[in-house]
Protein backbone atom coordinates (compact mmCIF):
# COMPACT_ATOMS: atom_id res chain seq x y z
CA UNK A 1 0.00 0.00 0.00
CA UNK A 2 1.28 3.26 -0.74
CA UNK A 3 4.49 4.67 -0.25
CA UNK A 4 6.77 1.31 -1.75
CA UNK A 5 8.45 3.38 -4.60
CA UNK A 6 10.12 5.73 -2.33
CA UNK A 7 10.88 3.09 0.60
CA UNK A 8 12.28 0.86 -2.00
CA UNK A 9 14.66 3.91 -3.59
CA UNK A 10 15.93 4.78 -0.26
CA UNK A 11 17.08 1.31 0.70
CA UNK A 12 19.11 0.96 -2.50
CA UNK A 13 20.75 3.95 -1.76
CA UNK A 14 22.39 2.11 1.33
CA UNK A 15 23.39 -0.19 -1.13
CA UNK A 16 21.00 -3.04 0.23
CA UNK A 17 19.35 -5.18 -2.07
CA UNK A 18 15.18 -4.87 -2.05
CA UNK A 19 12.89 -6.87 -3.19
CA UNK A 20 9.07 -5.99 -3.33
CA UNK A 21 6.95 -8.87 -3.04
CA UNK A 22 4.07 -10.48 -0.50
CA UNK A 23 5.27 -14.12 -1.27
CA UNK A 24 6.42 -15.69 1.71
CA UNK A 25 8.90 -18.06 0.41
CA UNK A 26 10.67 -15.34 -0.72
CA UNK A 27 10.18 -13.36 2.92
CA UNK A 28 11.70 -16.05 4.24
CA UNK A 29 15.16 -15.81 2.71
CA UNK A 30 15.42 -12.03 3.10
CA UNK A 31 17.60 -10.69 6.42
CA UNK A 32 14.92 -8.01 7.38
CA UNK A 33 11.29 -7.00 6.38
CA UNK A 34 10.20 -3.11 5.83
CA UNK A 35 6.61 -2.70 5.98
CA UNK A 36 5.54 0.79 4.58
CA UNK A 37 2.25 1.79 4.16
CA UNK A 38 0.14 4.75 2.72
CA UNK A 39 -3.84 4.69 3.23
CA UNK A 40 -6.76 3.36 5.49
CA UNK A 41 -5.82 0.83 8.22
CA UNK A 42 -8.55 -1.62 7.19
CA UNK A 43 -7.48 -1.45 3.71
CA UNK A 44 -3.96 -2.60 4.43
CA UNK A 45 -5.01 -5.29 6.94
CA UNK A 46 -7.82 -6.76 4.65
CA UNK A 47 -4.53 -6.92 1.96
CA UNK A 48 -2.39 -8.49 4.98
CA UNK A 49 -5.01 -10.96 5.19
CA UNK A 50 -5.66 -12.07 1.35
CA UNK A 51 -2.06 -12.31 0.78
CA UNK A 52 -1.68 -14.53 3.82
CA UNK A 53 0.66 -12.52 6.00
CA UNK A 54 -0.47 -11.25 8.86
CA UNK A 55 0.66 -14.49 11.06
CA UNK A 56 3.98 -14.24 8.93
CA UNK A 57 4.73 -11.20 10.26
CA UNK A 58 3.32 -11.47 13.72
CA UNK A 59 5.82 -14.24 14.68
CA UNK A 60 8.77 -13.53 12.04
CA UNK A 61 11.74 -13.15 14.60
CA UNK A 62 13.30 -11.18 11.70
CA UNK A 63 14.11 -7.14 12.15
CA UNK A 64 10.82 -5.56 10.76
CA UNK A 65 10.42 -1.62 10.10
CA UNK A 66 6.51 -0.47 9.80
CA UNK A 67 6.94 3.14 7.99
CA UNK A 68 3.60 5.64 8.20
CA UNK A 69 0.65 3.39 8.07
CA UNK A 70 3.02 0.00 8.23
CA UNK A 71 4.27 1.02 11.61
CA UNK A 72 0.42 1.71 13.17
CA UNK A 73 -0.40 -1.75 11.34
CA UNK A 74 1.52 -2.93 14.29
CA UNK A 75 -0.91 -1.86 17.25
CA UNK A 76 -3.39 -3.58 18.88
CA UNK A 77 -6.41 -1.81 16.84
CA UNK A 78 -7.32 1.47 14.68
CA UNK A 79 -10.78 3.50 14.64
CA UNK A 80 -9.75 4.56 11.43
CA UNK A 81 -12.91 4.31 8.91
CA UNK A 82 -14.53 1.32 11.57
CA UNK A 83 -12.57 -0.42 14.25
CA UNK A 84 -10.28 -2.54 12.96
CA UNK A 85 -7.64 -5.68 14.56
CA UNK A 86 -4.21 -4.85 13.82
CA UNK A 87 -1.81 -7.02 14.29
CA UNK A 88 -0.92 -6.75 18.28
CA UNK A 89 3.27 -6.32 18.24
CA UNK A 90 2.40 -3.01 19.86
CA UNK A 91 0.38 -2.54 22.70
CA UNK A 92 -2.39 0.95 22.11
CA UNK A 93 -4.55 1.94 19.31
CA UNK A 94 -4.65 4.27 16.71
CA UNK A 95 -6.83 7.03 16.91
CA UNK A 96 -7.76 10.36 15.10
CA UNK A 97 -6.38 13.25 16.09
CA UNK A 98 -8.57 15.75 18.12
CA UNK A 99 -8.63 19.11 19.31
CA UNK A 100 -5.81 20.11 17.07
CA UNK A 101 -5.60 23.04 14.20
CA UNK A 102 -5.11 21.09 11.32
CA UNK A 103 -5.69 17.29 10.18
CA UNK A 104 -3.70 15.80 8.81
CA UNK A 105 -1.08 16.71 10.87
CA UNK A 106 1.66 17.08 7.96
CA UNK A 107 4.98 18.19 7.95
CA UNK A 108 8.64 18.70 9.79
CA UNK A 109 8.59 18.19 13.76
CA UNK A 110 11.32 17.76 16.34
CA UNK A 111 11.85 13.67 17.45
CA UNK A 112 12.54 13.58 21.42
CA UNK A 113 14.28 11.03 22.29
CA UNK A 114 13.02 8.90 25.14
CA UNK A 115 15.49 5.84 25.04
CA UNK A 116 17.75 4.37 22.55
CA UNK A 117 16.80 0.80 21.13
CA UNK A 118 20.03 -1.33 20.32
CA UNK A 119 20.51 -0.24 16.64
CA UNK A 120 20.88 3.41 17.16
CA UNK A 121 23.97 5.20 18.37
CA UNK A 122 23.29 8.50 20.55
CA UNK A 123 26.85 9.22 20.11
CA UNK A 124 26.68 9.99 16.57
CA UNK A 125 23.12 11.54 16.22
CA UNK A 126 22.77 14.89 14.06
CA UNK A 127 21.71 17.85 16.21
CA UNK A 128 19.31 18.09 13.80
CA UNK A 129 16.02 16.01 14.87
CA UNK A 130 13.19 17.09 12.62
CA UNK A 131 11.54 14.64 10.43
CA UNK A 132 8.33 14.98 8.27
CA UNK A 133 5.01 13.46 9.16
CA UNK A 134 2.23 13.32 7.32
CA UNK A 135 -0.85 11.33 8.90
CA UNK A 136 -4.72 12.13 10.66
CA UNK A 137 -4.43 9.35 13.34
CA UNK A 138 -1.64 8.27 15.85
CA UNK A 139 -0.77 5.65 18.15
CA UNK A 140 -2.47 6.02 21.76
CA UNK A 141 -2.57 4.14 24.86
CA UNK A 142 0.52 2.77 24.32
CA UNK A 143 3.39 0.81 26.32
CA UNK A 144 5.72 3.30 27.24
CA UNK A 145 8.53 1.26 27.45
CA UNK A 146 8.04 0.49 23.44
CA UNK A 147 8.18 4.15 22.58
CA UNK A 148 11.68 5.32 21.72
CA UNK A 149 10.93 8.70 20.45
CA UNK A 150 7.85 11.29 19.99
CA UNK A 151 7.25 14.42 18.49
CA UNK A 152 5.00 17.45 19.94
CA UNK A 153 1.92 18.23 17.59
CA UNK A 154 0.27 21.15 19.57
CA UNK A 155 0.54 19.78 23.04
CA UNK A 156 0.02 15.88 21.84
CA UNK A 157 2.56 13.56 22.14
CA UNK A 158 2.78 11.55 18.99
CA UNK A 159 4.64 8.84 19.37
CA UNK A 160 7.26 8.64 16.41
CA UNK A 161 9.59 5.48 16.76
CA UNK A 162 8.38 2.46 18.44
CA UNK A 163 10.38 -0.38 19.68
CA UNK A 164 9.95 -3.91 20.59
CA UNK A 165 12.44 -7.07 20.37
CA UNK A 166 13.03 -7.62 16.70
CA UNK A 167 9.84 -4.93 15.66
CA UNK A 168 10.40 -1.24 15.01
CA UNK A 169 7.98 1.86 13.94
CA UNK A 170 8.55 4.78 12.71
CA UNK A 171 5.47 7.29 12.18
CA UNK A 172 6.98 9.55 10.10
CA UNK A 173 8.85 8.62 6.51
CA UNK A 174 12.69 8.12 7.25
CA UNK A 175 13.21 8.10 3.03
CA UNK A 176 11.69 11.82 3.30
CA UNK A 177 12.93 13.75 6.38
CA UNK A 178 16.17 14.69 4.57
CA UNK A 179 19.76 14.08 6.53
CA UNK A 180 18.00 13.24 10.06
CA UNK A 181 15.74 10.72 8.19
CA UNK A 182 18.84 9.25 5.95
CA UNK A 183 20.55 8.84 9.40
CA UNK A 184 17.71 6.58 11.02
CA UNK A 185 17.58 4.43 8.13
CA UNK A 186 20.92 3.64 7.33
CA UNK A 187 21.24 3.16 11.30
CA UNK A 188 18.48 0.31 11.55
CA UNK A 189 20.04 -0.93 8.21
CA UNK A 190 23.33 -0.94 9.90
CA UNK A 191 21.78 -2.67 12.97
CA UNK A 192 19.90 -5.46 10.92
CA UNK A 193 23.81 -6.19 9.49
CA UNK A 194 25.62 -6.40 12.87
CA UNK A 195 22.60 -8.77 13.82
CA UNK A 196 22.48 -11.16 10.86
CA UNK A 197 26.29 -11.18 10.28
Amino acid sequence: MGNLFSVEQALKKLDAEVIVTSDKAQLQAVDALVLPGVGAFPDAMKRLEETDLIDFIQTTKKPLLGICLGMQLLFEESDEVTQTKGLGIFTGRIKRFEGVSRIPHMGWNNLELQQTPNWLNVQSLPEARHVYFVHSFYASDMNVEELVAYADYENIQVPGIVSEENFTGMQFHPEKSGQFGVHLLTAWAKGVMDTVC
